[in-house]
């Protein structure tokens, strides 16, 4: 492994391709690159514009990311790993503020 790249690179947890899913490819991709299905559900939705992903907005609010491919790229696992820390201050703020969703068993 080359000393520059990260440390998941090359690693089976970085990675994984479910093709026996019913969806599967729930987004394309270009001709030949491998599909990511570790971040099926996107972590990254909940930043809302802030994710760094190819989303738009809907008439309705609802945030499409049906044109985003970055969770299903190997090579973005890094970015998403890193974005936790973005991911748990936004749930602390929401707490915070009030707004967070209700968890109900």
């Amino acid at each position: 492994m080359d000393a520059q790249q990260p440390h998941w690179v090359g690693k089976h947890y970085s990675f994984y391709s479910n093709k026996e899913c019913e969806f599967y490819p729930c987004h394309q991709l270009p001709e030949g690159q491998e599909f990511n299905c570790l971040f099926c559900y996107c972590p990254l939705y909940m930043l809302g514009r802030a994710c760094g992903g190819n989303f738009k907005y809907l008439e309705n609010g609802i945030k499409d990311c049906s044109g985003c491919t970055l969770p299903h790229r190997r090579e973005n696992y890094g970015y998403i790993s890193e974005k936790f820390a973005a991911i748990t201050q936004a749930m602390a703020e929401q707490e915070k503020s009030g707004t967070a969703p209700d968890h109900k068993e």
